[in-house]
Order: structure tokens, then sequence, then C-alpha cells
């Protein structure tokens, strides 16, 4: 089965670490968000998938020299201009041949949802096009799907207020897709949310299928560090990449990284990264070559390949991006994003900033 993955964003939800990197491309536990999707894809009898390029394409097509990833045989589609979901997805379907029922996903949802489970409701309804769906707390962020028993949707509700949403069951960005439904897209920019779906409720071909599966939209700073704690957490099992071993309970290693300090579970610490004496570390990912020098404090944070935290800062509940160096005595809290490359000052103290 061949699938359509969208990556075009500019991923301004996750700057500044877009600034360097496409969101699909950033580590989620040291594996790129996109061979984790790509990887699930693979799991339910996705062979082929074209990658829906707009933003940085050129991230996408050098990191994958074989044209393959998790698996899955890769093709590209580069928007000429940006084209909105179903603008892309007609786009993408044309350049990678799809001529036979096919599969939608945003390149930015990590899900252990059942893609089989999906595909085979898809087929039992006859459907024309099939969308997940999954429950939120508050859906007023989303697309909401409210469906009848048969699961036929009866309307599609974009981004409603919290207090006038008919359901909490929102789209959960993954889609079955007769090639009918290309003909329905008109050319250039169109978007199947607010467009195209809602213009297919009244066929009574459009059908929807819930699912209680993790499920995350890894797209802004908050929900990339849950996905990444999610992963060290055990909450979708063990371990938290592959080829991870654990050193003792709850701490798991890639590679040889060298640890000299207290890394206490869970954490994962990457290849080649350091944990200097009188360190401390938890529930915290650790990438490849970064470093936490003595004294250093890192707890609930993500540290990207490459950081370096000097000795004496302490990191809480933030993200530290590729290259970026925490000064040393440096304090930062509160979903602190550091970018790519940034430097944080020796002794500053930084609460839910953005530093790029």
């Amino acid at each position: 089965m061949k699938a359509v993955v969208l990556v075009g964003g500019e991923g301004t939800r996750l700057q500044p670490l877009t600034f360097t990197t496409p969101t699909q491309m950033l580590p989620v536990a040291e594996v790129t968000m996109i061979e984790r999707v790509l990887g699930h894809l693979a799991d339910h009898g996705v062979t082929e998938a074209v990658l829906s390029l707009g933003y940085q394409p050129d991230a996408f097509i050098t990191a994958f020299p074989s044209d393959q990833a998790a698996g899955v045989a890769l093709s590209y589609a580069i928007d000429p201009e940006p084209l909105d979901t179903a603008g892309a997805v007609r786009f993408a379907a044309a350049a990678g041949g799809v001529d036979e029922t096919f599969i939608v996903v945003n390149g930015d949802v990590l899900t252990d949802m059942d893609v089989t489970a999906l595909v085979s409701f898809h087929r039992r309804r006859a459907a024309e096009a099939t969308i997940a769906l999954t429950r939120v707390d508050d859906p007023s962020a989303f697309g909401v799907v409210p469906t009848d028993e048969a699961g036929r949707v009866l309307a599609f509700v974009e981004k409603p207020p919290r207090d006038e949403a008919p359901t909490d069951l929102i789209n959960a960005g993954a889609y079955v897709l007769e090639p009918t439904v290309l003909a329905r897209i008109p050319a250039g920019r169109s978007s199947l949310e607010r467009r195209v779906f809602p213009e297919m409720v009244s066929s009574g071909r459009l059908y929807a299928l819930p699912s209680p599966a993790y499920w995350v939209d890894a797209g802004t700073p908050e929900t990339y560090l849950q996905a990444q704690l999610d992963l060290v957490d055990g909450r979708r099992g063990t371990p938290p990449a592959p080829g991870a071993h654990q050193r003792e309970p709850g701490v798991w290693a890639l590679g040889h990284p060298v640890i000299d300090g207290d890394v206490g579970p869970p954490a994962l610490v990457a290849d080649a990264a350091f944990v200097g004496a009188g360190a401390r570390v938890s529930r915290t990912v650790v990438g490849a070559g970064a470093r936490v020098e003595s004294g250093a404090c890192v707890r609930d944070t993500v540290l990207l390949p490459g950081s370096l935290v000097r000795a004496g800062a302490v990191v809480e509940g933030s993200v530290v991006g590729e290259r970026a160096v925490i000064g040393e005595g440096a304090a930062l809290s509160s979903l602190t994003v550091v970018g790519g490359g940034a430097q944080v000052e020796a002794g500053a103290r930084l609460a839910g900033e953005s530093v790029r």
C-alpha cells in the first residue's frame, strides 16, 4: 500500500528549533520524527510513501540517499507553492502515481493507532474517505467530527469554540482515501479539513473511526517534549529507541555514552554523550554527543545532539537545540526552547523563553 506523508510546513509552532531543521527531521528520542512515522506505517503494510515537501526539502532528500527509510521506499513531491493539505495531497499523489486506495498522514503526528483496522473499516463501509479520530480534552484547536452509529460523518467542524463542540472526537490527521477523492480537489491551494471533507458529508461516503491508542501532535514545544518523555517513561513500551540497552532499571543507553554523574530513571543517554562527575540528570533525553558538565542539573528535558550544558547550570522542563550552549550557572525552566546553535549566557535566568 502507498501513503502520502505531509511534511511541507514551515514548523512555525516549533520555532526556533525549526529555523535550522524541519519539524519532521527533529529527533524524538534519537530517531527522527519522520522515521518514527514511516516505521509505524511499515508495521501496517505500507511499502511506498510519497513525502509531500515544501520547507527545506533538501533536509529530507539528503537524509535518505537510498530513497528508503524505516523499511519504506520513498519518493518526493516538492510543492511549487504552498498548497495546503488537499492541494499537497493531490500534487503528491499525482507525482507518486497513486491509483488505488491509499493512506494520508500528517508527518508531525506520533501514534500507535491501528492503521490496519482503519483500512479494514474503510473497505467494509465501501467508503470513499475515512478519517481516523482520537479523543481530546479540549477540541477547540482541532477539527471535530461527529458521526452516526455506523461511523458515517455527520459534519466536519473545524476548530469550534470549546463549549460549542458537538463531540470531543477530533480529526487525528490520518486518512484512508480512494483515488476518486483526488478529483474532488481543485488545482492549487485547497484544504481537506475546511473544504474537501465538509463538501463530502452529503455524499454519505465519508466515514470516521475512533481509536483509543496513543496519539500526540508533536508539532509544538510542549508536545514535542511530551512525545520524548512519554518514550522514556515507557508509555509506548520499551526500549524508548531501537538498539537502546538498560544500564540499570529505567536508564537506557544508546552506543557508548560516558556517564560519571548521577543519571536517575527514567532517562535515555545516547552515543558519545557525556554526563560529568557531580552532574544530575533525570527524566531526560541526552542526545548523541551532548554534554552535561560537572555540577549541572537537568530534569524533564530534551538535550538535542551536540548540545552543551555548562557546569552548575540548571535546566528543567525545557528543550535545548542541537549544538546549543547553556552557559555556566544559567537556569532554564517552564518550557524554555533554545534553538540550534544558540547560546545562553552564563548566569542567565530564563522561564518560558524562546532563544534563537
